[in-house]
């Protein structure tokens, strides 16, 4: 989102000449500086503004300063300029929560807040906010966002609001907490004595006592009224009768004295002042156009420029606000701006002279200027304002980019829902663009009901270009819908026929088609074409400036390395995404520290991968609704696991098991299971640990419960099919994984030369990723392996210090009667014999083959196995040796 007119907005108004010093009222804020808050509440014209300029330019602290004006009221553009006013508050504000804005999924208001309220408070030295007209804010959400902030800011932080009504705070907390500072219409009024000083400052002469106490009684200290009757007075010869003259209330006086003012001032002021009303800000340029060509004959011409207009209004302190130093922008005060509208308005109805020009062609004339400076949500605006639906459908839209998608979805949404549906019919992609602003809000069953109206309309419609275009845009955005619930046939059947229909030069649409397209693959297991359409996404939203998509696509690239074993390049993407998001983080940056976690504990490198899942999980839960909390308590507790934290670890998973059944997130639930069944064999509770890996169809899980009951051959059974399937799919990561569980299987049978080239080849696999929690994991069988294969390099050295490090002198068997029976002595000691047939056993040897070798009859090899199995206590030949190795007999 762009932040145009910035330093009209974001400086201290400059001080009107001839103001009135009020040093009580500037003594009453400093004292509440240390409050939270201070409310300067009064109705229009009573100079609160001038008032808390000119205490901010005496009060010693960094101000930041935002005024506010109706179009405000959209909390993506309120949280922009707040951001980027708070940049004048100290240097290390860096703005970055602006961010956040830009996930693709709704972010709540206190995770928004939490995060901008992290980076104010790396501000060190005390500063001053100022809200300038905040009666302007309608908007429920900006509303909560400013409670929030205040509840919650810094001790070095203190927020001044400039309102004409009370706000919509809980002022009454604040108040009993002695957290707030108020300055009401009675102390804003002029007293007798400031009143004459300001007369005398603003005409020149002297008014006598009677006449200051007259016009203080009837304007009750009003500053509006004063200037107004200053204006007035200006060249009269009886003051005095002027003064006696009028009467009433604020209403009846301004009306006087503004038809007294207005109508002295000659025909080119009143005319430039009636139809610049319309505009917020406004510079020599901009009036120019409004008003038109000094040559087209028009009768609008100006006969000087509107720079110097503007500068000869300020002169005459007609009721106009510089705002910036170099006075290039200005605005009317809003009580005057408010009447000359009015007045415009009038002037229009009865087409008096003021009136030729309609408000409607004004408002076009402002559009036209804005859209050739490039400030087009400003001309959009405009064109609202000038009902305009087919240059503001334009200009919503963009030649490059929507004004959606740079973030102007407040100002969209409203003009949108104010349109009957009889417009939206007759332009189909009005229903478009409403679909996708609904979307970006998070009202998903809305949305749908938008594109559905769309698409009723489009088929009546003539088939050409462009509604084919619109109907690939409803295919991106129903892929898009898709994503959030993982549903990889309808994304990826959607995605395509939005590819098919897009136009080639749609390219914002065209890139999240592709980007969605590719998380279908994914799903699907398609890792090279997921990475192919990852990196295209990736490509066109970085050329076409469509951040969030980039991001996106970069994260799917990082899971794709990471599903390859390339684990450095997968580090240094998700870094990159990082960089890419600024500080503070955007929750879609969740989604980086999930990677980096795994990546580290991988490494080994546990602490770096706890804080990397934590803050994984912080960012997640900026999401209303998002599975990345539950992903991201997975793998914090396998890291708590792996640290022989393990109470910690059941009891984050017991969390993460009650976010996905209270949420429905059934795609996490395998994931979960995992874990779990880690855990309950680091318990010895294999009976558990099977029926869960049962219960969820976890297979990986399944093997290892059968390694742990001693079930080596079915282990073996149950890795064939997912063999086959790794290497058929290209799944390299999956490949490591099972040629680990493979070695461990076949160890375990005794067939250890097959159980070490299948080690060696993990090996082989892990090495350009430098995988080593893949191995640790699976315990001492790897281990031993690992002390028998070929070669020494730093790799494995590294490898197998992390095991001596870690796994043998903490190790606990899987199987709790296991360990008794590794530990407990033997009921009688083997035979020299016995050995021999057992390191034979070991081997991989069959019985029969054992007799052969030792020369002895095959019934005797049957009765030494008996022996053997007695005195060890087991019933297997594959538990006899895994036991006999824990003992050292092997």
């Amino acid at each position: 989102m762009t932040l145009p007119l910035l330093s009209t907005k974001l400086h201290i108004p400059l001080a009107r000449p001839n103001t009135v010093a009020r040093p009580s009222l500037m003594e009453r804020l400093n004292a509440g500086m240390h409050r939270k808050l201070s409310v300067v509440s009064a109705s229009a014209g009573y100079g609160k503004t001038t008032l808390i300029s000119e205490w901010a330019r005496r009060c010693g602290r960094p101000i930041a300063w935002l005024s506010l004006d109706e179009g405000d009221n959209d909390p993506a553009r309120f949280f922009a300029y707040l951001s980027a006013a708070l940049k004048f508050a100290g240097p290390k504000f860096e703005g970055a929560a602006f961010g956040l804005q830009q996930s693709p999924m709704p972010v709540p208001i206190e995770s928004l807040m939490a995060s901008l309220l992290e980076e104010i408070g790396l501000i060190s030295d005390p500063f001053n906010l100022v809200f300038d007209d905040y009666h302007v804010i309608r908007d429920g959400t900006i509303e909560k966002m400013v409670a929030y902030l205040i509840e919650y800011m810094p001790p070095q932080m203190h927020l001044v609001i400039a309102t004409r009504e009370e706000p919509r705070l809980p002022l009454a907390r604040w108040r009993v907490r002695d957290q707030l500072t108020e300055l009401q219409t009675a102390e804003l009024r002029f007293s007798r004595e400031e009143a004459a000083e300001f007369m005398s400052n603003t005409t020149g002469s002297t008014l006598s006592p009677a006449d200051i106490g007259v016009l203080e009684s009837r304007t009750e200290g009003w500053v509006a009224a004063l200037q107004l009757a200053s204006l007035s007075l200006r060249g009269l010869k009886d003051p005095a009768a002027f003064i006696r003259s009028f009467s009433g209330n604020h209403a009846y006086v301004v009306d006087y004295l503004l038809e007294e003012v207005f109508q002295r001032l000659s025909g080119d002021i009143q005319t430039f002042l009636l139809r610049t009303s319309i505009l917020d800000r406004l510079c020599g340029p901009l009036c120019e156009s409004v008003l038109g060509s000094r040559t087209d004959g028009g009768g609008d011409a100006l006969t000087v420029s509107g720079q110097n207009m503007l500068e000869r209004l300020e002169a005459a302190n007609l009721f106009i606000v510089p705002l910036d130093n170099e006075r290039r922008w200005y605005r009317y005060h809003q009580l005057f701006a408010e009447l000359l509208q009015k007045r415009l308005q009038d002037s229009a109805a009865s087409k008096d002279q003021h009136g030729r020009a309609d408000v409607a062609e004004l408002h076009t004339r402002a559009s036209l200027w804005y859209e050739e400076e490039g400030m087009e949500l400003q001309a959009f605006q405009h064109a609202v304002a000038a009902a305009d639906t087919g240059r503001a459908s334009r200009l919503l839209e963009g030649e490059r980019m929507p004004l959606l998608f740079r973030g102007a979805v407040a100002p969209v949404l409203s003009w949108l829902h104010s349109l009957p549906v009889e417009e939206m019919d007759a332009r189909p992609s009005l229903w478009v663009m409403y679909a996708s602003a609904l979307l970006m809000t998070g009202q998903m069953n809305e949305a749908r009901r938008k594109l559905e109206a769309g698409e009723s309309v489009l088929l009546t419609a003539e088939a050409d270009e462009r509604s084919r275009d619109l109907i690939g845009h409803i295919a991106s955005i129903r892929a898009t819908l898709a994503v959030s619930a993982h549903e990889a046939e309808t994304i990826l059947a959607e995605s395509l026929r939005a590819l098919e229909c897009l136009h080639p030069d749609n390219l914002p649409v065209r890139a999240s088609a592709i980007w969605t397209l590719g998380y279908a693959y994914q799903l699907q297991g398609d890792r090279r074409s997921a990475g192919k359409a990852y990196a295209e996404a990736f490509s066109l939203s970085r050329s076409i400036g469509h951040p969030m998509i980039a991001m996106m696509a970069a994260l799917g690239l990082g899971m794709i390395q990471e599903g390859d074993n390339r684990l450095h390049e997968a580090e240094e993407t998700y870094f990159n995404v990082l960089k890419w998001a600024g500080e503070p983080q955007p929750p879609a940056a969740c989604e980086a520290h999930l990677g980096l976690a795994r990546i580290s504990y991988e490494w080994n490198d546990l602490d770096r991968a706890a804080q990397h899942a934590a803050q994984s999980i912080r960012l997640a839960r900026r999401f209303d609704q998002s599975d990345r909390v539950v992903a991201g308590q997975v793998v914090l507790a396998q890291i708590k696991l792996a640290q022989g934290e393990a109470a910690e670890a059941e009891s984050i998973l017991a969390k993460a098991e009650q976010n996905a059944r209270y949420q429905n997130f059934d795609n996490q639930r395998p994931a979960i299971a995992a874990v779990q069944v880690l855990a309950l064999l680091r318990r010895g509770n294999r009976v558990q640990a099977a029926h869960l890996a049962r219960k969820q169809k976890e297979r990986y899980s399944l093997i290892r419960v059968l390694l742990s009951q001693g079930e080596a051959d079915a282990a073996l059974k149950e890795l064939e099919p997912l063999e086959r399937e790794a290497e058929e799919m290209g799944w390299e990561d999956r490949q490591l994984k099972i040629k680990i569980l493979k070695a461990a299987a076949l160890e375990a049978c005794g067939d250890r030369p097959k159980a070490v080239e299948q080690l060696t080849a993990a090996l082989t696999l892990a090495r350009p990723g430098g995988h080593q929690r893949s191995f640790i994991d699976e315990g001492l069988p790897v281990y031993r392996l690992l002390c028998v294969a070929a070669g020494n390099s730093a790799e494995l050295a590294d490898l197998r210090a992390a095991f001596e490090g870690e796994v043998l002198p903490v190790y606990k068997p899987i199987n709790t009667a296991y360990a008794k029976k590794a530990t407990a002595p033997l009921i009688e000691p083997l035979s020299e014999r016995e050995l021999e047939v057992l390191r034979l056993i070991a081997q991989g040897l069959s019985n029969q083959e054992i007799s052969e070798r030792l020369f002895i009859a095959l019934p005797t090899v049957k009765g030494h196995n008996r022996a053997i199995f007695d005195k060890l206590q087991v019933k297997r030949r594959t538990e006899a040796v895994a036991l006999a190795r824990e003992r050292g007999l092997l």
